[in-house]
């Protein structure tokens, strides 16, 4: 997870939905994981036999923190996926804004990790190495309070596709994240398709080895 502060006012004016703010500042992250294993929570073997193509894939998400009244989450700006069956179904049935792209995750130098992302058409790319700041990863559970704590610790997400908003909830234990150090060779695909990308300020980034049993709620009207 890398961590971004971006101008309010200058963000603002592309999301659906209000900004949430942490000590009147806005954040935008950027998520690198792997899904595996995902399945419908009924229907048992048959499902899970349908599932079967859909239950592995890569993902890039590009999201921002919202609020609609009391309720906290999170919106996606976009995401670039590497599984072409599933791009048609994210806007369909979450407002997931999926893009399909060519997504590698896998070791770095010693305990590093690299990840690049780019579009299936198109020459742009985000190539990037994290490192621990030490000389391992150490891994805790977010403290209370703290600006991790509330760019990590979202269980709702909004989204919009059209007219329709639609907000849906997730389930799991809480993020045991360590502290990253983060460098990028190549931002020009987030160039691409975020406007204010040239303003934005690196703030830090986490790394966790996942999140297990998780949840994920039916979309709903928001």
């Amino acid at each position: 997870m890398l961590h971004f502060e971006v101008d309010a006012r200058l963000l603002q004016r592309s999301i659906p939905f209000d900004l949430h703010l942490f000590d009147g500042r806005a954040f935008v992250s950027l998520v690198t994981f792997t899904m595996r294993r995902m399945r419908m929570a009924f229907g048992g073997r048959l499902t899970r036999g349908l599932c079967a193509l859909l239950a592995e894939q890569r993902f890039l998400n590009v999201r921002t923190y919202v609020c609609q009244g009391e309720e906290r989450g999170i919106h996606f700006i976009t995401e670039w996926i590497s599984n072409a069956l599933c791009v048609p179904f994210g806007p369909l049935t979450y407002g997931l804004p999926y893009r399909w792209g060519r997504l590698n995750f896998g070791p770095g130098k010693g305990d590093g990790l690299r990840g690049c992302v780019e579009p299936r058409f198109g020459g742009a790319a985000f190539d990037y190495e994290a490192r621990p700041p030490g000389d391992a990863w150490t891994f805790a559970e977010c403290e209370p309070g703290s600006l991790t704590e509330f760019l990590v610790e979202r269980y709702t997400g909004f989204t919009r596709r059209g007219n329709r908003r639609r907000l849906f909830r997730i389930w799991h234990e809480p993020w045991r994240m360590a502290e990253a150090e983060v460098e990028w060779s190549d931002d020009s695909l987030l160039r691409q398709h975020l406007p204010w990308w040239g303003e934005i300020k690196y703030v830090g980034a986490n790394y966790s080895l996942g999140a297990f049993d998780i949840w994920m709620g039916r979309p709903r009207a928001a």
